[in-house]
């Protein structure tokens, strides 16, 4: 595969990741700020399809391009850039993979309050807290890699 091809299924994996992942909080955010069992049921269904069939399929080309991509440039995958930055990719994926099991959790909380009736469980608030503050890391270690990427400094063998 050539040095652009890699490049571009490269950036568009990020760009899927960063994108899908805004994408979800934004929406997920919205939806529980309804307060509404039924939207958040609706929205949640869609965002864990979402995450799975986008943020996924990214997820596993990431590092598959990456390397590809390394190799094409003649860059070690031991470069202090490289190695910061899948340390950074795996403490994204230690977020990410809970925030999986709690959006399915979340959307079944909230299908089975929409068919009662009744109102969002406290479980669905904790757990909501939690898939929220889970972000915050796996965005930021995210936003870490794209500057890892974009200027491959030095950090630690200089």
């Amino acid at each position: 595969m050539t040095y652009l091809a890699l490049k571009y299924l490269h950036i568009l994996g990020a760009a899927a990741l960063l994108g899908t992942g805004a994408g979800i909080a934004f929406f997920m955010v919205l939806a529980h700020a309804t307060g509404d069992p039924k939207t958040v049921a609706a929205v949640a269904r869609i965002v864990v399809i979402a995450d799975f069939v986008f943020t996924a399929t990214a997820a596993v080309a990431q590092p598959i391009t990456g390397i590809l991509l390394a190799r094409e440039m003649g860059y070690a995958l031991t470069e202090d850039w490289i190695v910061a930055s899948v340390a950074l990719y795996a403490a994204a994926g230690a977020f990410w993979l809970p925030v999986l099991w709690m959006q399915a959790r979340m959307r079944d909380l909230a299908a089975a309050a929409a068919a009662k009736g009744g109102r969002l469980p406290n479980s669905y608030r904790r757990l909501f807290r939690l898939w929220f503050a889970f972000g915050f890391p796996a965005f930021a270690a995210m936003l870490g890699i794209v500057g890892l990427m974009t200027a491959r400094p030095t950090l630690w063998s200089g």
